[in-house]
């Protein structure tokens, strides 16, 4: 054979070879998405068991809140770790409605997401800007706010595009608003969520950590500081408050009258949860995130994103 034929030879041996790779890896990868699917299923389960255990108010008790718990699968291993998916700013309540065709401004919400960044240390005129800009991107008029955008702000970019006029799906859509660079996004990426609901975010004083003080100090801007929120959570009782009305007679908040719409976001129990997949089979490894609503009967999946986060 002559060296032609053995370069020839060579590179058909290497493509062979490298189908077979992907062959075997698409076939390792529709494996893990079976086994998230499980997952899935089973984090369902557990977690309708859990709410249904204490209808009255969702607690810490039992450790699920962001501890991993690992389960063997043929072949590897499936990690599967349980988040409060409530216990963020939810950016689809800047607007009020629940057509999509006629969503409008939330004063309430605008405020508590301005009041969210400048507790983050993001500058007062930024987050203005920020928070007008995202409720003018999800409502459904072309009427910029103050400091806001809509479409023939974005019509004039290098790329131009319009603003969605609907609910976010996912938090990472902000990273196409204006006043939002990369480093306001990856401040505000783990205190923001996008809930299918215009709903006030629906804070649970019973699993909200005291490192997650900065949501709770924007129900009320300006009049709860970080630290009082902080310590307000840190001794939070060991079973968990057992009333609202209880919560907000407590020495530090008696003295606040916030208005009714925001009383009602402090919540007792959960209803949406975040649910962290793991799966990794051979060396592949196949990451998850899904959105739970336990307020269903059985829980329901509303949605789920492979790989990591945006």
């Amino acid at each position: 054979m002559c060296s032609s034929d053995l370069v020839v030879a060579a590179g058909a041996l290497e493509r062979v070879t490298l189908a077979t790779r992907l062959v075997g890896n698409a076939g390792a990868m529709d494996q893990s998405r079976a086994y998230a699917q499980s997952a899935e299923t089973i984090a369902r389960i557990r977690l309708a068991d859990l709410v249904a255990a204490t209808p009255g108010k969702t607690t810490l008790e039992g450790g699920w809140l962001g501890a991993p718990q690992t389960m063997p699968v043929p072949g590897g291993t499936a990690q599967v770790t349980v988040f409060d998916g409530g216990n963020c700013f939810n950016l689809n309540s800047l607007v009020t409605g629940s057509d999509e065709n006629s969503l409008k401004i939330r004063p309430v919400g605008i405020l508590q997401f301005q009041g969210l960044m400048q507790v983050l240390g993001i500058d007062p005129r930024i987050a203005q800007q920020v928070a007008a800009s995202t409720a003018d991107w999800i409502d459904t008029d072309s009427v910029p706010q103050p400091g806001g955008a809509e479409d023939d702000f974005y019509l004039r970019q290098a790329t131009p595009y319009r603003t969605a006029n609907r609910f976010m799906t996912d938090a990472s859509e902000l990273r196409a608003v204006a006043g939002v660079t990369p480093a306001i996004y990856t401040q505000l990426k783990p205190w923001i969520c996008a809930l299918p609901t215009s709903d006030l975010s629906p804070l649970n004083v019973n699993t909200l950590l005291p490192e997650q003080a900065p949501l709770f100090a924007m129900l009320i801007p300006g009049k709860l500081s970080v630290a009082q929120a902080r310590q307000l959570l840190a001794q939070r009782p060991e079973g968990g408050y057992g009333s609202t009305v209880g919560f907000w007679a407590l020495p530090a908040l008696k003295s606040l009258t916030p208005l009714t719409e925001v009383s009602n976001q402090v919540r007792l129990t959960t209803r949406w949860f975040r649910v962290r997949i793991r799966v990794d089979v051979g060396g592949t490894q196949l990451d998850e995130t899904a959105l739970i609503d336990a307020q269903e009967k059985p829980a329901r999946l509303l949605r789920r994103q492979f790989g990591g986060d945006a």
